[in-house]
Parts: C-alpha cells; structure tokens; sequence
C-alpha cells in the first residue's frame, strides 16, 4: 500500500452547515483514520473553520444556484481530470455522516467508484428496481473517473432533465462501479431508527461494532438528535425524541458546539 496521504474530500455551501460540521468530520477523521491524510473542504464560506482543513473554492461549474439547493450536483466536479493538482485514492464524505468506526480499510476497498448501495424504499419493493449508488460517501483515485464530469459537462440540461440527481449519474457512468459491504455503511434511518410508530416507543439502535459509517440522508439531520433534551424530531415516518447517545457523543467528544 503506497504510503502517499489518502485524500478526504467534502463540500460546503450556504447556510444549511455550518463550520461546526466541518470541523467534527476532520477530527473524526483524524480519529479513525491510521494513514497520513490531507482533508480538503471546497466551501463558499470557511470562516470558523479549523486549521488543518485545506479550503479551496468550490470548482466552478456555472450551475446555477437551484442546482446547489437540489440534486448536488456540484459534488460532480470532483471527478474532474485535475482537481487542484490531488493524486492517489480519495473519499468524499458528505457533512451529514457520523464516522463511528474504522475509515482505513475503506481507502483500501477495490473499486473504481465504491459508494452506497441505495436503501430500498418501501414503495420498492413492489416494482422491478434498478441497483443505484449514493454518494453520501465514496471512495475513487483521483483523475480516472474523468468521464463522470465531463459527460456532464457536455450537456448539463440533458442530465437536469432525465436524472433526479447527480448520484443517479455517477451509477450510470462510472466504471468499476463497486458498493460498501451491508454493515459497512448503514443508514440512520433505515437502518437504526424503529418502523413508522413503533419509533414512538422503541428507541434508535446503536450501529454494529464492524460498522465505520452512519449515513444520515435527508432528515433527520445529525445535529437534530445531539440537543440533550426530551424534544421531538424527524417528522412521523421517521420520529424520534431526544438525543440519540453515539450521534451526540460523536458531534461533542470531536469539537461540535452543544445545541441543548
């Protein structure tokens, strides 16, 4: 294994995130990763950011700001043939993940894109599906998935038009396309939070010991469930009370300010 830094790369734009989130994902990092790294933020704002965190702006890509509100699409940009001169493998991690386990053996995952296997919905299971990938975290080598960005590039509208967003299409143009084993990368929701009333009564498990990452899509978010409180959260299909332990001793024990 070369002994070259492993890159880790997120993105930051508006108001949504604040730095916080930011700076809990770089020392989490520098928690579970046992191989040099550089951590590289492409953000519109990084005041309140920790040193340590390489900023870069976010690569231009002339999308329109409906764009950056729905679909990420600016995540595509880094699959560009240069990205700010970085070379070896890379992940890119969403702001909304909660690392709670060991990050090294994923830099060594073989793939040409490894990312999620999309969570089934429960309307899924009642039509044929295809198998997509999520992009709340993803591990390539920098500069050889070009294709993925400069299809884009080619004919943005085209992709605005026919895909529901930028995940959708790194599935259909990456190569080696490879997924994270189950227990790998679980979902908060799907995989931790109790069905639809039950989340009333039962509360959210804790992830599996051989379990490295926490993916929290769409709500609730992680700082939803850190406040030590008793006040409710989600919305009814997925509902919780209170602070869940692992999320809010994850956001404090790595610099998060208390929300409570």
């Amino acid at each position: 294994m070369t002994d070259k830094p492993y890159v880790i790369l997120t993105m930051k734009w508006g108001t949504l995130y604040p730095a916080d989130y930011v700076n809990v994902l770089y020392n989490a990092c520098s928690k579970f990763l046992d191989h040099p790294f550089r951590f590289i933020c492409m953000t519109d704002d990084a005041s309140g950011i920790v040193d340590g965190v390489e900023i870069f702006a976010i690569p231009e890509m002339d999308l329109g700001e409906n764009r950056f509100a729905f679909g990420c699409w600016p995540k595509i940009s880094v699959f560009k043939k240069n990205l700010f001169g970085l070379e070896g493998r890379a992940m890119f991690i969403d702001l909304d993940t909660v690392i709670v386990g060991d990050l090294t053996s994923m830099f060594k995952a073989k793939g040409g894109v490894v990312l999620i296997r999309e969570w089934r919905r429960f309307v899924d299971y009642f039509r044929k599906r295809k198998v997509n990938g999520m992009t709340s975290i993803f591990a390539f080598t920098l500069g050889t998935q070009s294709q993925i960005y400069d299809k884009f590039m080619e004919n943005p509208e085209y992709a605005y038009e026919n895909y529901r967003s930028e995940q959708r299409w790194v599935t259909d143009y990456a190569t080696d396309m490879q997924f994270w084993g189950p227990k790998q990368v679980v979902s908060f929701k799907r995989d931790l939070l109790a069905p639809p009333l039950l989340n009333r009564f039962i509360p959210p498990k804790n992830p599996d010991p051989d379990t490295a990452v926490v993916a929290f899509h769409g709500v609730p978010r992680p700082i939803d469930v850190v406040p030590d409180n008793n006040k409710p959260w989600g919305k009814w299909s997925r509902w919780g009370r209170g602070p869940v332990k692992f999320v809010r001793d994850f956001w404090i024990d790595n610099g998060g300010t208390d929300p409570t």
